[in-house]
């Protein structure tokens, strides 16, 4: 086991990030950070590469820890029940910043607009999600809501939950949004 008291000062996550910047941490000093402390057995940055490790087949990217379960994250070695409720914690964190203004004034002019927005939010989900956007004279989005959440192939939908909302707004322009988690785009 090494300590990161071993580690030169410079090269510490909590020093690096001072003098360089988050941009320059490697995604296991970024989860170090928040992971904390090690354990006797391990430092930080060691439960930090167990935890990456756990998505070895995302190509470096930190998006695996937002399908782990808080269970799941319990089972690598070093990480309890408070350091798996804190990274999901932040991995929901980062979800919620990923969404879209609704006070920034958001015009849609094409389909890839609204992939643009809802992308992000929609692509990790496990299960099938439909969004109702609202939509002004100006297609600027005035509503965005949550009409329904299915399994991972399918979803029921009410057709008086989509419309009842833009009806009393007297809203005349809706686009649905959903994901295809299965990753299966043929209806059946």
């Amino acid at each position: 086991m090494s300590s990161i008291k071993d580690i030169p000062n410079q090269e510490r996550p909590y020093e690096k990030m001072l003098m360089y910047g988050e941009k320059v941490l490697t995604n296991i000093e970024l989860l170090s950070i928040i992971i904390k402390t090690g354990t006797k057995e391990s430092s930080a940055l060691e439960i930090a590469q167990k935890v990456m490790m756990k998505g070895a087949d995302e190509e470096n990217s930190l998006r695996f820890l937002q399908n782990l379960s808080i269970q799941e994250l319990m089972q690598i070695e070093g990480i309890g029940k408070v350091k798996a409720i804190e990274l999901k914690a932040v991995g929901e964190i980062a979800k919620r910043i990923s969404k879209p203004l609704i006070n920034a004034q958001i015009k849609v002019n094409s389909k890839e607009d609204i992939a643009n927005i809802f992308l992000e939010e929609l692509q990790n989900e496990k299960s099938e999600i439909l969004k109702v956007v609202l939509l002004n004279n100006k297609n600027i989005i005035k509503k965005i809501l949550n009409i329904a959440v299915g399994s991972e192939e399918n979803i029921s939908i009410n057709i008086k939950a989509i419309l009842s909302e833009p009806v009393k707004m007297q809203i005349s322009r809706i686009i649905l949004v959903h994901n295809h988690p299965s990753r299966k785009s043929n209806a059946k």
